[in-house]
């Protein structure tokens, strides 16, 4: 892979986004990582520019539209054109769905739907010009299987997926590929709070129901994106990449 590809993840600064703007930066890529959470950003990032990595961060919530715009403005300024994007920012809790407030479904499909539309859309000028993009989603095993107290979750993501698949047609023309990765449970800051409230029971034992019995990393998401972002993967597009253990088969 041109170590020199500029590399944009959303909710870079933990989970799953931090493992994946890891494995990219130290790959050799500029990698430009978003989030909302501004000290996670300071500390993870100087943690990579210790070790040589070309790192930029940028607050960013992914519901709106001019902080997308702005922080790939400053991208392009400070690392070059876009070439990558991983669209991972994303949000999730359980809520019973007979007393959903309209507001939290809202919220949901802000975040984890319409800020990927957010996240893709104005990077997608670099990708053209350049006849050459790589796009990857994280949805989630949710929409793929449903999810018991998450209607509101497994509904984005399962958007999520569709947008995939058909930004996978309608971008392959174009030297672009899209894909998703949908993980189950993967040993997160996120999970484990959720794990911390009693919305999920502890990561052991729900690794009793994984054939590969244990939670994923987000090393583990981190390898399928540097795969589906590689010229080696440059006949795969539309696919859901299931990282998941065996969960969903």
């Amino acid at each position: 892979m041109n170590s020199q590809r500029v590399v944009v993840v959303t909710g870079g600064a933990s989970g799953i986004g931090l493992g994946v703007s890891q494995l990219f930066a130290r790959n050799g890529h500029p990698v430009a990582m978003l989030d909302v959470q501004e000290g996670a950003l300071a500390r993870e990032s100087a943690a990579l520019r210790d070790q040589g990595a070309k790192v930029l961060t940028h607050r960013v919530d992914v519901t709106d539209r001019a902080q997308v715009e702005a922080a790939y403005a400053a991208v392009r300024d400070n690392l070059g054109p876009i070439a990558i994007v991983i669209a991972n920012a994303g949000i999730s809790h359980a809520a019973d769905f007979q007393t959903l407030p309209v507001e939290t479904w809202q919220r949901m499909i802000d975040v984890n739907l319409t800020g990927v539309f957010h996240t893709i859309q104005p990077a997608l000028p670099d990708m053209v010009a350049a006849k050459w993009g790589r796009i990857v989603t994280i949805s989630s095993q949710a929409a793929q299987s449903g999810a018991q107290d998450r209607a509101h979750y497994a509904a984005s993501k399962g958007g999520v997926i569709g947008l995939t698949r058909s930004l996978a047609r309608e971008l392959a023309a174009l030297g672009i590929t899209v894909n998703t990765i949908p993980p189950s449970v993967v040993d997160t800051p996120l999970a484990q709070e959720s794990v911390r409230t009693g919305q999920f029971p502890s990561l052991d034992i729900i690794s009793q129901a994984i054939p590969i019995a244990r939670p994923g990393t987000p090393e583990d998401i981190a390898f399928a994106c540097e795969y589906l972002c590689s010229d080696k993967a440059s006949y795969v597009t539309g696919q859901e990449i299931n990282v998941n253990g065996g969960m969903y088969i």
